[in-house]
């Protein structure tokens, strides 16, 4: 079997996907909002389970930024 890999591909509905992460930061402070990026990370690192997914989609997320 293959390792799995990194799906990036859109889901089927994301406007619903993006609508649930607007209402997740609606009426926040910034701190809060700090704090519910990090926990829904940790649910969905927790969810995809695969240390090599989840490294493959930390290395997409920080391409181009600069450090």
């Amino acid at each position: 079997m293959a390792p799995a890999s990194l799906n990036t591909k859109p889901s089927s509905d994301p406007d619903a996907v993006y609508q649930a992460l607007v209402e997740a930061h609606r009426d926040l402070t910034a701190e809060q909002a700090a704090i519910v990026d990090t926990k829904l990370i940790l649910l969905l690192a927790n969810n995809i389970g695969d240390p090599a997914v989840i490294a493959e989609a930390v290395a997409a997320a920080r391409e181009g930024i600069r450090g």
